[in-house]
């Protein structure tokens, strides 16, 4: 396990692209120190027997019934439109 002062934290930061203050640093490396303390305690953990897993629980899609449903008209799917041409929703135009 890293101390603290162990550290590197102008690395840490660097990677994150992050200026920091020394205040900052003095900080986060404390903080980041105690993160990595609990980490370090779930390696104490006795897993011996214990499959690997994405999530504690079984995870189940629930899909609706694909049921085909009537859609909107052009009068209804434009009613909200801030600007529209020809039955059709107008943007700006964003590629010159």
């Amino acid at each position: 396990m890293a101390n603290s002062s162990d550290l590197n934290i102008d690395y840490v930061a660097n990677l994150a692209r992050l200026a920091l203050t020394p205040e900052e640093k003095e900080k986060f490396s404390q903080q980041l120190g105690n993160v990595l303390h609990h980490i370090a305690q779930l390696t104490k953990v006795d897993v011996t027997g214990i499959e690997p897993t994405t999530y504690p629980y079984p995870v189940h899609n629930i899909w609706a019934e694909d049921i085909a449903c009537p859609g909107l008209n052009a009068e209804q799917a434009l009613r909200n439109a801030p600007t529209q041409r020809k039955s059709m929703i107008s943007v700006p135009k964003v590629v010159e």
